[in-house]
This record gives structure tokens, sequence and C-alpha cells, in this order.
């Protein structure tokens, strides 16, 4: 149809037209300081590496991972598993592990190692044997199986899997003649949630438990009907402990979920948690008398933190555990022994593991871990712990500023830390990479302080000369960190001085530090950033003539935010934005999310609830030339949210341009391509209305 209508195809840029406008850099155009051969360019990154999921042996002597690169021709994040000896560092690919591949878990005795493949285009789970390196399938799958675990005597594996359901229908279609080509049949949808970013339009049916032995055969389903069941853990030989919502309104009450206990024998389930409130994460201690969990007390706020809870196998006697400490528990593991357990915390910026006894008394262990997202600066990692031998050998994904994530491991006894890995060793040596530097700074609005972080350009000196660009976390209850960002090194090596920030309302610095935007967001938050920027700028750090904004997702409305407050920005680009809380708490993936916790309102009976905090009510203050993108497969901010914003700004004849990225879900970033297009054409947009490039055509004549 758009054939139909060339005059319409000017009004929605491109990411070739857009990423056209960077022919000169903002920074560099009229500067030989930096030699432009060692920038950290586009197609770099085609050539990085990085580390997740690292799995050491029970015998402490092996660790398996995900080593994961980019894939030029296919244009794909492709993981395959290799293993390293702890002792030499010696690595190697895995034998019976060819091809892409994923969650490798050690068998309890360290003979075999289970991960997930695929075979023929379909989803498999294999067994590989470490002294032979044979490997075979365990069963035939249509659908994809996950989270896969091991039994306590090494017989059996549980996992999750997807069971169609029965479609909803109120006709029956005659039968087409043979040869008829008719239209597609009707589609009939009667769940509140019917589509999901990242898979579209739901099929009907359930994720559901099952069970089959370790040599391969049938999969047995041991929990069954409409409710999503998952996280399967073994309590015994014998049991398994599952989560999930049994409730009738479980569709009203999105993060309601509880612990239960499947007997293999009758298939009979017993609840062990029954609070208002998500119970999961189930951790039986290694002589099965005490299960660790996570969860909270559902109170209907905006956020709320996980706590780190023990009970008796039979589910009483539930106290929690370290519940002064401010930290979020994330990942838990049981010590070798069961007199302690090992904690992954968001904390501050970064990702800690604690050693925590079962007094709550805490021990720090490591804390670099995290760096797992090559995009942007989220925290993020995993750890493992060995079951014998070595007085707990652990493997955990190191975290770092100036390259992705690495394989690091440790011996809690003695604290003897290293690192097994150099992947981006080929690379990035090579290339000036941006130096970060971290930066705490009193919000304007009550002192808060607010911890940032700032890569400098290459040839950087604050000189008071170098454009800025504040970058801003989405979530937006999630936190960003000092690690390895391509887009964060992308922008930086383009000569800009880039800052991104945690403000309130960013998790890791306690509840009530992400509680204070509670039905307020956006607000304060919007003090916090600007704090940060106004900071720079009188330190001498960027020009305060060449300020620039751009975010994602909750990083994207607090863009659209900033420019319905402030001109200070020369230009902004809003990333998958909300614009419209009525719109989005009616169809987003999470609609009922948004009614029930952040605004707690209905928008049928206080629409203006949602609308004070919809930068929709406030477009005709904005002057700054915004960009607007997002994926057109987005079901977590949908496309019509950025085209609300993008097609206000032209009724209010602001300069903006729409970007659809193809293909694309929510994380924009998810295909190498994608995440070059996006902040190319960012800094495209950027250099369009940069005033020193404007100046200096104009003296050029251009």
């Amino acid at each position: 149809m758009m054939e139909d209508c060339p005059v319409k195809l000017h009004r929605i840029a491109t990411a070739a037209s857009v990423a056209a406008l960077m022919a000169v850099s903002p920074a560099f155009a009229d500067s030989d300081a930096a030699d432009k051969s060692k920038r950290f360019t586009a197609e770099r990154v085609f050539d990085m590496e990085y580390a997740t999921d690292p799995q050491i042996s029970p015998d402490g002597r092996t660790i398996v991972y995900v080593r994961h690169s980019m894939d030029r021709m296919t244009d794909r994040d492709t993981g395959h598993l290799w293993a390293i000896d702890v002792e030499t560092g010696t690595q190697r690919p895995l034998l019976g592990a060819n091809g892409s591949a994923g969650a490798p878990r050690w068998s309890p005795d360290g003979t075999r190692l289970l991960f997930s493949t695929s075979e023929n285009g379909k989803p498999a789970l294999k067994i590989v044997y470490m002294d032979t390196g044979l490997s075979y399938s365990l069963a035939q799958f249509e659908e994809a199986p996950s989270g896969a675990t091991w039994s306590p005597d090494g017989k059996s594996i549980a996992f999750s899997m997807f069971v169609p359901g029965e479609k909803p229908g109120f006709a029956t279609a005659p039968k087409q003649p043979e040869g008829a080509k008719w239209s597609d049949p009707v589609k009939v949808i009667d769940d509140l949630t019917f589509r999901f970013d990242g898979q579209g339009y739901l099929e009907d049916g359930s994720d559901q438990v099952f069970v089959l032995p370790a040599e391969g055969g049938s999969p047995r389903q041991v929990t069954k009907g409409e409710a999503d069941m998952g996280g399967a853990a073994w309590l015994d030989n014998d049991t398994l402990l599952v989560s999930g919502n049994l409730a009738d309104d479980r569709d009203m009450d999105p993060v309601e979920s509880e612990i239960y206990a499947v007997e293999l024998s009758d298939l009979s389930i017993t609840p062990l948690t029954s609070r208002d409130g998500p119970d999961h994460s189930a951790l039986p201690s290694p002589d099965g008398q005490t299960i660790a969990f996570r969860g909270y007390n559902d109170e209907l706020k905006s956020y709320q933190q996980n706590k780190l809870y023990l009970m008796d196998a039979n589910g009483s006697n539930v106290r929690e555990l370290a519940p002064d400490f401010t930290g979020s528990p994330n990942q838990v593991r049981w010590a070798p022994d069961g007199k302690s357990l090992f904690v992954l915390f968001e904390d501050h910026g970064v990702l800690t593991l604690n050693e925590v006894d079962l007094q709550g008394r805490m021990t720090s262990v490591v804390t670099n871990i995290g760096g797992t997202s090559i995009g942007r600066p989220y925290a993020g990692g995993s750890f493992s712990v060995a079951k014998n031998g070595r007085r707990e050998q652990i493997a955990y994904t190191a975290g770092f500023a100036d390259r992705p994530a690495e394989v690091g491991t440790i011996r809690s006894d003695s604290r003897d830390n290293r690192i097994l890995t150099d992947l981006n060793a080929d690379v990035l040596p090579y290339l000036d990479m941006s130096p970060i530097e971290e930066i705490k700074v009193a919000s304007s609005h009550d002192g808060l302080e607010i911890e940032a972080w700032v890569a400098l350009p290459p040839d950087f000196k604050a000189d008071g000369s170098f454009p800025l660009i504040l970058e801003i976390h989405g979530g937006p209850f999630s936190m960003y960190g000092p690690f390895f960002a391509s887009e964060i090194q992308r922008y930086a090596a383009e000569g800009y001085v880039t800052v991104y920030v945690n403000p309130r309302g960013s998790t890791g610095y306690g509840e009530d530090f992400a509680q204070a935007i509670d039905r307020a967001y956006p607000g304060y938050d919007y003090d916090d950033l600007m704090s940060v920027v106004d900071d720079l700028v009188a330190r001498n750090y960027a020009d305060p003539d060449r300020l620039f904004v751009t975010g994602g997702s909750g990083g994207g409305i607090l863009t659209a935010w900033i420019v319905t407050k402030t001109d200070k920005f020369a230009a902004a680009a809003s990333v998958k934005p909300v614009i419209n809380w009525m719109t989005m708490a009616m169809a987003s993936d999470i609609s009922q999310y948004v009614r029930r916790h952040w605004i707690r309102e209905d928008p049928w009976t206080n629409p203006e609830a949602f609308l004070k905090l919809s930068p929709i009510s406030y477009v005709d203050k904005i002057v700054t030339p915004t960009l607007v993108m997002v994926g057109e497969e987005d079901w977590r901010t949908p496309t019509w949210e950025a085209e609300q914003f993008y097609t206000a700004l032209k009724m209010n004849d602001v300069e903006t341009a729409l970007i659809r990225v193809p293909g694309s879900p929510h994380y924009i970033a998810g295909r190498p391509s994608r995440l070059i297009a996006k902040t190319d054409n960012i800094m495209g947009w950027f250099a369009k209305y940069d005033p020193a490039k404007t100046e200096s055509d104009s003296d050029t004549g251009e």
C-alpha cells in the first residue's frame, strides 16, 4: 500500500537516511587530536565476545560456560559451550556440544553435562559424557524445554515446557471445497493477557513441569491446569518444588505466586506458602530439611524488594534472613555443608556476592560480578558453587568497565580471586576505550545522593567544549553500573561525554530509594538527572549549549518528560517510550501491573491519575527537536505509544522523526545490526542539531 502513497514516504525516517546525518562526528570534525582508526566504531560490535552462566563441576576442577560471539552472517548473538581447567586455565570447546548451546548443568556426580540446544530446527536437551565427549538427545520436543535440573541421584531431569490448550470459539466453520483459497479463520481471544513482548500473540495453553529419565525417553507431565507452573527444584528424588499462581483471579494479580510440593508417586500437590505476594525460587538445602526462597508481602506498591527467607521442608517455621541488609537478593546457592548460603545482591550499582550464615551474618566474597549485557551498562551476572572437594570453589561472571564479562573463580576461604578468560584480547587492547569515572551528586530536590558514571572521549580535556549525552536507563526499577556497554563506548568514541545515572527509583540502593517514585513517576527523578548534568557542566566537562538526552523504555518516558520541562537540551531521542499511561494501562503486556501497582486507579474512573504523569499532556511545552524510535513488534511499550508522541510533536510543529525498527521487540539491541542502527541514528540526530556542527557548516558555506 505504501507504493500508492509516495508523498508520505519522506515523513518516516529510515535507519539509513538518519544515519547519513552522521557524515562528520560532532567532536572530532575539526580535530586530528584523536586517532580515528583506534575508535570503538560501529562494526566493532560484531567483534565483541562475552561470558555467561559459568557452571563449576562438583569437584571444583572444571568450569563450563557459555561463550557468546556475534555472527556477522546471521546477525545473531550466538552461544557455544567452552570448558576451562580451573588449575591450569586451559580452555577448549566442549566436545559433544557442537553448534549453538546454553544452560549447562552438571550431573550430581560430575560425569555428565546437561545443556539446551537445537537439532534440525527443533529444540533439544542433550547430555554429554565428559570423559568421552559422546552426547545424546533426551527426547523429541515440539516446544522448547527450559529450567532443566537434575534430581539428587542423577537419574531424572525436571524441566518446564509449554502445553497447548484448547482454542476458544463460538462457531464451526464450514468445510472448504478442495483447492479453495479461503481467508484464515478468525482468532478468538478470552484471556486478559493475550500477547507478550518477544512472543507476540500468545497461543492458548500454559507452561507445565515435566520429568524424564536421564537416559532419555518420553517426558511425563507432572503439573496440569490452565495456570503456568515452573521453577522446578528437587526436594528429594521423589518430590519437586514448583511455583505458580493457582488462584481463580490470577489474571488480575500478576505478581502473585506460591511454592508447591509435587509428589511424583501420585502427582499430589501441596502448597507450602500462602501469603498475598510472590513466593518463588525455592532452593532446598543439601540435606533437604530447609528451603530457601525469595518473595515479599504484596502491599500494592510500585516496587517491592525481594527478601530472602528460609522455611522447613513442610512449609513451617518461615523466617526472613538478613532483614536489615539493604541490597536486593538475586541468585541464591547453598554452601556444600548447608551451614550458609551464597547470595548475589544488587548493591549500589554493582552486584556483590556475599556469604550469609543461618543467623543472617554476612561476609563479602566477590564485588565485581556483573556486566553481561554488552549493549547498555546494566548490572547482571551469575555464579555457581562446587558441591564437593575444595572449600566452596566458586565460578562467576566478572564485570568490568572496559571489557565485556569474563569468567572468574574464587575460593571463599582464601579469597584467591582469578580471572580465567580474556575473550577480547584480540581487539580491545588496540582500541582507545573510554575511561569511566564515578561521580556522586546531591539532588537539587532534596539533597539525596545520586550515583552516576561518566564515559570520557579518548581526547577528553575539561575545557567546556565537549558535547554531552545523558543516557537514561529503563525499568524504571533497574540499575546501571560501571560495566562495559557498546552503546556507551560508541557515544564516547564519537566525541560525546556520556553520563549514565541511577536516579531515585533505581534498584540496589534499598527499597525506600526505589519507592521514592511510587505514584510519582516521572517526577523528582527528573531533578536527580538534571543535577548530574548541571554538575558536569560546572566541572567544565561539557558545553552547556551542546547537551543531548536519550533513553529507552523507562528512559524513553523520562526523555519525553524532560523535554516538556526544559529546553536546555539541543536535541533528544526518546526510544520505546511510554507517552500515555492510560493506553499503557489498557494495552501493554504488563497492563495489569501498571494499573494495579503503579497507578492504583482505573483509567475509566480517574483518568487524571494517569494523564498527570503522561508526557502527552504537556506536548505543547516542547520545543526541543525530538527523535522517536520503537520496535515494530514491541508489546511492552507498544508502537502506538511512540506514534502518539511523534504525531503530537508534528501537530505542535516540533522538529521530529519516527524510526520503526522492523522485526524488533522491546529489546531493540537484541541483534548486533539493530544495536548499531540505534546508536548511530541517535548520534545522527544529535549531529543535525549540534550548535557547534551548525556553526561549522555555516563557516564553510555548507
